[in-house]
């Protein structure tokens, strides 16, 4: 029987959102590395940051806070794939 290795969640996204990386236009992937949240968002993610490494974060707090990560690594895994696509340094 073939033993499996546990990979991590960044790296799952990464094997998935290959393909995605490969069919970015020129103009797209420069878009993409260049993405950045709003400032509304910005600041919430940030607040909710502070509350989570302070340990004053509610529940629900905590459950917004993870969506915020999960989608930061989503967009950062896309914009590395995006300046791979350029051959951009970071």
């Amino acid at each position: 029987m073939r033993e499996h290795k546990v990979i991590q969640p960044k790296q799952v996204l990464d094997r998935l959102l290959d393909p995605v990386g490969r069919c970015l236009t020129p103009k797209a992937a420069r878009e993409l590395a260049n993405l950045r949240p709003d400032e509304e968002a910005q600041a919430r993610g940030h607040e909710l940051a502070e509350k989570c490494n302070e340990g004053t974060i509610t529940a629900e707090e905590k459950d917004e806070y993870e969506i915020y990560v999960m989608a930061a690594n989503v967009v950062a895994i896309l914009q590395a794939k995006a300046r791979a696509r350029l051959n951009t340094p970071l």
